[in-house]
């Protein structure tokens, strides 16, 4: 089974920092490699549904793997979630400023300013609104079946965060975690409830020390439940 993963970097950060796709203790190549199969990584740090849509549109690998594809993962609308006290375009506009001291100076402001204000906004706006986050799922699976309707699209409940870079905010998470729901029922897309599965590693402290991305525990939880979560899945959509 062939599985193309689109995801934020919850798909490719480990304990100690990130990794290259293919490193075998990542959850995406733990679910295929207890599927039987092989696992593609298109993935980005903060990437949220927007990004996934995004890449599906504009990545020409992306177009290339598709034929190839019998499982699509949209493994995003985590980062969504996030305070974002910032406009997105405003906070990754900080990258091109220049002089180089200009650049570094407007970032290390903001990642001092950004636990405050997370919590001065009670963690409003967020990265990416639910509705949002929703029409972009939407879009991306209505894309892929036009042009690969064989392919079983499955997509995530968003994870949960300890972060103190976000000033351990997270009252954003309800909303989407609701609307990806409906989503996920109305369309008969699968989804994985992540927070239930690795939702202890985290908050118990036992993932990276940032409070956000996982150690290998958890990409074993999350590899083994998608595994299944496909293999049954697959089961019935061949049986049906």
């Amino acid at each position: 089974m062939r599985l193309l993963v689109l995801a934020d970097s919850l798909a490719f950060h480990g304990p100690d920092g990130p990794l290259p796709a293919d490193h075998p203790g990542l959850w995406p190549n733990l679910a295929a490699k207890a599927l039987g199969g092989h696992a593609e990584l298109a993935a980005g740090f903060g990437w949220t549904a927007r990004d996934a849509w995004w890449s599906l549109t504009g990545d020409p690998r992306v177009w290339s793997l598709l034929p190839r594809t019998d499982v699509l993962v949209l493994a995003v609308g985590h980062m969504d979630t996030l305070p974002s006290p910032l406009p997105t375009y405003l906070r990754q506009g900080l990258r091109y400023l220049r002089p180089d001291g200009l650049r570094r100076w407007a970032r290390t402001g903001y990642k001092a300013a950004q636990p405050a204000l997370a919590r001065l906004l009670g963690g409003h706006p967020v990265a990416l609104p639910p509705h949002l986050t929703v029409r972009y799922l939407d879009d991306s699976v209505h894309a892929v079946h036009a042009l690969e309707p064989g392919i079983l699209p499955f997509g995530m409940v968003p994870s949960v965060h300890r972060a103190a870079a976000y000033g351990g905010v997270h009252t954003g998470r309800p909303a989407a975690a609701r609307a990806v729901r409906e989503w996920g029922a109305r369309v008969g897309v699968p989804l994985l409830d992540v927070a239930a599965v690795v939702g202890d590693h985290v908050r118990s402290g036992r993932g990276n020390p940032d409070g956000m991305h996982w150690g290998w525990e958890g990409h074993e939880l999350v590899g083994s439940a998608m595994a299944d979560l496909i293999r049954s899945v697959a089961v019935s959509h061949t049986t049906g």
